[in-house]
């Protein structure tokens, strides 16, 4: 069914107002400010001359490169002596006496940052009579339609394109066209998919279903209307499309699910979609179901998940837990008790383990989070304690610091309560360096309410290096073969020295036992946690030579 005129007048208005990029010209010390776009727009001059006359490249492929090669024509620019009369004369010169690096600027050229170029320079070659593959692929794929700036997309995700004959290329894009689409909608595919201009092989069924949910939005929605004539805005509809590939969605499905929900095209670009992604995805559910979400439930898109301010109780009740369900919550998770920002709500949700439970909710009344309403009420006595604390809090030395670090303690579920602040006050580091250390124990296998308990208990392992982290719970795992639900019981056990503490202790502990020494009130995080001193005199109650035995075998 063809679009409404309004809708379509709309969707064209979208996909044509794509916000155009101006490249500032680099700096040239050696030429006078007044000069310098002058005498760029010289250089570029020369060197197209010099590409296509000295180097024998197609004159329109050397303006390609010379016209979009700023940074390395700068460079250039900045060893030849400036005069404004003879100027191109002198460049001219240095071109016939230093050849340049011709990849160098063709990677430019193409849309590849200038800091990344040297990651893609071939070795121990500078000309394109030296490998013309490269040059070959690009005049084949600028030839059929494809921006010359936008080339670099598709070698940076699949480089082996350019590594294909002109023949294949040809064939490969010609093959596209029998299907019936146009050439700028096969260059907006391809930009998208680069791994559709792949020759390694015939179309797969992948493929074949990525083609039919592409046909089916441009097509059956008739949003090739809008966008003919435009590559970047086929480009951006094929963007839109892949983000749900990327959640994980079956090709072949998303056209029909996308086909169901136009809106999502027309209100809602590719960086919308992905930041709303992100949100949900960092509940910890499955991107698959996320992707689902957005499909099916497109107006979450339009939900406001950035500035509210919301009350965790407050919005648990809002979505349906009962009185002595918050009673229990708030009993087991105090640290998330409070205030906090809508856009802390997935981490939140994790910290409280019901992340799961919290998207299902949403899932099947997207709205709830639309019609949420802080209470002046809301935990005010909290607010009040926190206020209080906040303020001495702020008046430290590096006050900008420590708010940066109260910020991350909101973003893993830590709400505005006077534990947050106390466990504020225990740890140490930039709030960069407590993400990557709460990363660390997280990715290590601990669950996120698991992490935010013990931290809450035991504050200082974020205090810890992150590589002795992961140390301390290979350990705990591997050599002691104990689980991570020790860390429930004894969490200090990460903030003691592994090699000096933790191994020699444990290795005595299992010394014991094997020696049938080990009294049953003696665990092994009172064996740690004690000092040294205290130590000895229990391993001497044990057995009179144990400490003995210590001294000799164990004491590193």
């Amino acid at each position: 069914m063809p679009l409404p005129k309004s809708l379509f007048t709309l969707l064209s208005h979208h996909f044509s107002t794509a916000a155009k990029t101006t490249t500032n010209l680099p700096k040239v010390p050696n030429v006078p400010t007044k000069y310098k776009s002058e005498a760029i727009n010289q250089a570029q001059k020369v060197l197209t001359d010099y590409l296509h006359t000295t180097r024998s490249l197609p004159y329109t492929y050397a303006e390609h490169i010379s016209k979009n090669a700023l940074f390395s024509l700068a460079n250039l620019v900045k060893k030849v002596p400036y005069s404004a009369p003879n100027f191109p004369r002198s460049f001219q010169r240095f071109l016939r006496y230093h050849p340049i690096n011709e990849f160098e600027f063709f990677f430019e050229s193409i849309g590849i940052e200038y800091s990344q170029v040297s990651e893609f320079l071939p070795t121990n070659t500078f000309f394109f009579s030296e490998d013309e593959t490269v040059l070959d692929a690009a005049c084949v794929l600028s030839g059929f339609g494809f921006p010359w700036k936008m080339l670099g997309k598709l070698y940076r995700e699949e480089h082996c394109i350019f590594r294909e004959s002109s023949e294949e290329l040809k064939a490969r894009l010609c093959g596209f066209k029998e299907y019936g689409w146009s050439n700028l909608s096969v260059v907006g595919m391809c930009l998208a998919f680069p791994r559709l201009l792949r020759v390694d092989g015939e179309l797969g069924g992948e493929v074949v279903a990525l083609m039919d949910d592409l046909k089916r939005v441009f097509v059956e929605l008739d949003i090739a209307n809008c966008v003919e004539g435009n590559v970047d805005t086929w480009y951006e509809v094929c963007r839109t499309v892949r983000v749900f590939y990327d959640l994980g969605i079956e090709k072949g499905k998303v056209g029909e699910l996308l086909g169901r929900k136009k809106d999502i095209f027309l209100q809602h670009p590719e960086e919308v979609l992905v930041r709303k992604a992100n949100y949900f995805c960092r509940l910890g559910v499955r991107k698959e179901d996320v992707g689902l979400l957005l499909l099916q439930r497109p107006e979450v898109l339009n939900l406001e998940l950035e500035k509210t301010v919301i009350s965790t109780l407050g919005l648990l009740k809002h979505l349906g837990l009962n009185e002595n369900e918050l009673k229990e919550v708030s009993q087991k998770y105090p640290y998330a008790m409070g205030r906090n920002k809508m856009v802390n709500v997935p981490h939140l949700m994790r910290a409280l383990d019901l992340h799961e439970w919290f998207f299902t909710r949403i899932k099947n009344e997207h709205q709830l989070l639309a019609n949420y309403v802080l209470s002046d009420s809301d935990e005010e006595h909290m607010k009040k304690e926190f206020s209080n604390g906040l303020e001495q809090f702020q008046s430290c030395k590096t006050p900008l610091h420590a708010m940066k670090k109260l910020n991350f303690m909101h973003g893993i579920g830590f709400g505005e309560n006077p534990l947050t602040l106390k466990v504020l006050a225990r740890i140490h580091g930039r709030s960069s360096e407590l993400q990557k250390r709460f990363d660390i124990l997280l990715n290590a296998g601990l669950e996120f309410s698991q992490l935010c308990l013990i931290i809450s208990t035991a504050p200082k392992i974020l205090n810890q290096n992150p590589e002795y982290l992961e140390e301390k719970v290979n350990f705990l795992c591997g050599e002691m073969k104990s689980s991570l639900e020790y860390l429930n019981v004894f969490p200090a056990f990460l903030c003691f020295d592994l090699e000096n503490r933790i191994k020699p202790r444990y290795r005595f502990f299992a010394w014991l036992k094997e020696k049938g020494l080990h009294p049953e009130s003696y665990s092994f995080a009172t064996m740690i946690a004690t000092s040294e001193k205290r130590f000895v005199a229990q391993a001497f109650t044990i057995h009179p030579a144990a400490p003995k035995h210590w001294f000799e075998c164990f004491l590193i």
